[in-house]
């Protein structure tokens, strides 16, 4: 069986610019990186802006498991699938981040035959977007330090410093240090910390800005640190904005690539939705709802997070109204969820199966609450057998979904064709009617107590002290009506990763809080979630190489 990279490295690329032809993109519109990647200019979204919305279809998953789910995968697929019926179909979805490609995933561009590809650029450097972001995020952290070092006039309290530095790689050791050792002339001695890029709240603002002028006045207001008084200072007061903006230039226009079978994909912006916000950006989902008859975009991890997200922080801002959401489960993963060990899910076992589905049920249920109508697909293994997949099947339309199954990784867009059908069905029969999960004008406490009930299913939320001080003063500051991003493991429903299936009779845990006021939400530290990951004791780099002819192998 030939690996992801292989069936990747295998196929035959359209130049970009014959790419972008189909959406109407003219060769002027595009900023190229080489012959099969490319930036689209400013001007495109200026001549394209009045142009109809096409339909949005958001991708989203159960709880992710070692089994595997296929959320990318099942993304790329059906986006194909939609060219296979002739059907004007573009792909909007998230940049892999090095991190995590080098530690525990090896890649992330789907697989097997749906896939983005220059899957290797994609998943490594691609246009030099994270390294924009990493740059800006340290050109702030350097400008503050400085500013403190050279008379401090704004009376910065370096132990209200909460500016963090960040890396786009999984480094435990740098969670918690200290900077500033040395001489008086290294600067003043702190406590510091970093986050991956991709938990940068300059990811947030460059994904959830409209333009120049928005992302400007998002970067603006971050809080950096606080004054001996308390007062929150920000990007502004430090002068900081411009010089962070002319990094961030290039990186704030979507990219462009291809699927295996040359189906266009935006793919821009990262955050993880189990420390972020989760969703591809603004610009590129709406520029594809203006080129496309049909957008599919993805969310990260399960739907109690990327899906949670994607509504009511996302869809919220950028007055988007999905028409369709796809709910990705496999039998695999719903097996490991009623307690079969890894190396036992090849093995028929409808009993654990229908112990483990408690967790796409309670995923429906979730996502009804939305208003937006579902339809399940079941990413399908050679393993599977026909009584597990019609038993799923009938789970799920008695509880009013649509359901079909994805053979894509095998098949490709030839493989999701029955999804896509299902998907078109659901425009034509079933009308969406979107709404979020919570009104802004709840306090911050009762928006995380309304996710942590409705969508995790907890039985209420415990608080630290630290948590508790914060979430009042940032209310103080007038922030209080900011939506709310949980952080908190993809792994399960609650805060503990090791509770599957569909727990009960748990609370959520916050210990942390903190205000993006340039992303425009409250983030939310929720059990053991770290917004630095470390390394597994057999990182995915040590099976990465390139030979003398620069082929790489080992990324998936």
């Amino acid at each position: 069986m030939k690996t992801d990279i292989q069936i990747a490295q295998e196929a035959t690329m359209e130049p970009i610019v014959n790419v972008a032809a189909k959406l109407g993109i003219e060769e002027d519109d595009l900023e190229l990186y080489g012959k099969y990647k490319a930036k689209l200019s400013d001007d495109l979204m200026k001549r394209v802006k009045d142009n109809p919305d096409g339909k949005l279809v958001l991708v989203t998953a159960i709880n992710p498991t070692p089994a595997g789910e296929g959320k990318t995968t099942t993304s790329v697929g059906l986006g194909q699938a939609f060219g296979k019926l002739g059907k004007k179909a573009i792909l909007a979805l998230r940049e892999p981040s090095l991190g995590p490609c080098f530690g525990i995933k090896g890649g992330a561009a789907g697989g097997g035959y749906a896939q983005v590809v220059p899957m290797e650029d994609l998943n490594l450097h691609f246009t030099g977007d994270f390294h924009a972001i990493t740059s800006a995020n340290n050109l702030l952290a350097a400008l503050l330090d400085n500013h403190i070092q050279q008379g401090n006039q704004l009376c910065i309290d370096p132990r209200q410093v909460v500016w963090k530095r960040c890396l786009d790689m999984n480094d435990r050791v740098l969670r918690n240090v200290v900077v500033g050792l040395g001489s008086k002339m290294d600067g003043m001695v702190r406590e510091d910390h970093f986050v991956i890029t991709v938990a940068s709240e300059i990811m947030a603002v460059l994904c959830l800005a409209d333009d120049m002028e928005d992302l400007k006045k998002r970067l603006g207001r971050m809080i950096v640190a606080y004054s001996f008084e308390g007062k929150p200072i920000t990007a502004d007061d430090l002068q900081a904005t411009g010089s962070m903006a002319a990094l961030l230039k290039d990186a704030l226009k979507p990219n462009l690539i291809q699927t295996l079978e040359h189906t266009p994909a935006l793919v821009h912006g990262g955050p993880f939705a189990n420390i972020a916000h989760g969703c591809n950006s603004v610009r590129a989902t709406k520029m594809g709802l203006k080129l496309a008859d049909i957008v599919v975009t993805e969310a990260g991890f399960g739907a109690d997070l990327g899906a949670e997200k994607f509504y009511d922080i996302k869809c919220r801002m950028a007055g988007l109204k999905p028409d369709c959401v796809v709910l990705v489960a496999t039998v695999r993963a719903l097996k490991y969820n009623g307690g079969v060990a890894k190396a036992d899910l090849g093995e028929p076992n409808l009993e654990a199966l229908k112990k483990g589905i408690v967790n796409l049920e309670k995923h429906i249920e979730n996502l009804q609450k939305y208003g937006v109508p579902i339809v399940v697909t079941l990413n399908s293994f050679v393993t599977d057998t026909e009584e597990e997949t019609s038993y799923i099947e009938q789970f799920c339309k008695e509880r009013g979904c649509e359901f079909a199954l994805s053979e894509v990784w095998e098949k490709g867009g030839e493989g999701g064709i029955a999804l896509a059908e299902k998907v078109l069905e659901t425009f034509e029969k079933r009308e969406s009617n979107f709404k979020v999960l919570y009104d802004e004008s709840l306090s911050l406490k009762e928006k995380i107590e309304t996710i942590a009930k409705e969508i995790y299913g907890a039985d209420g939320v415990t608080y630290t002290n630290a948590a508790n001080k914060e979430l009042k003063r940032i209310e103080d500051l007038g922030m209080g009506d900011f939506p709310v991003c949980m952080a908190k493991t993809q792994y399960s429903l609650s805060d503990d990763q090791h509770k599957l299936g569909r727990p009960e009779g748990f609370t959520i845990n916050v210990r942390e809080v903190y205000a993006s006021a340039g992303a425009g939400f409250v983030v939310v530290v929720t059990g053991a979630i770290m917004t630095m990951p470390g390394l597994p004791k057999k990182p995915a780099a040590n099976n990465i190489d390139v030979d003398d002819n620069g082929v790489i192998t080992g990324l998936f």
